[in-house]
């Protein structure tokens, strides 16, 4: 049983760097995060705006 709860917080690490991505954020930055913070790192990509796209900068 010990085995499915770290199997579920990988899971949720995985998942965080697909929503950070989407978000133009580093997945891997919030993969490791999320391995840390779990959830929390989960609410915080919830909240949080997606960054504009590096390439719109206006000139």
């Amino acid at each position: 049983m010990k085995g499915d709860y770290f199997v579920g917080w990988g899971t949720l690490a995985l998942i965080n760097a697909g929503i950070a991505q989407g978000k133009n954020r580093s997945g891997l930055n919030w993969f490791l995060l999320s391995l840390i913070a779990g959830p929390a790192a989960t609410l915080a990509l919830v909240i949080f705006e997606k960054l504009p796209d590096e390439g719109s900068h206006a000139r």
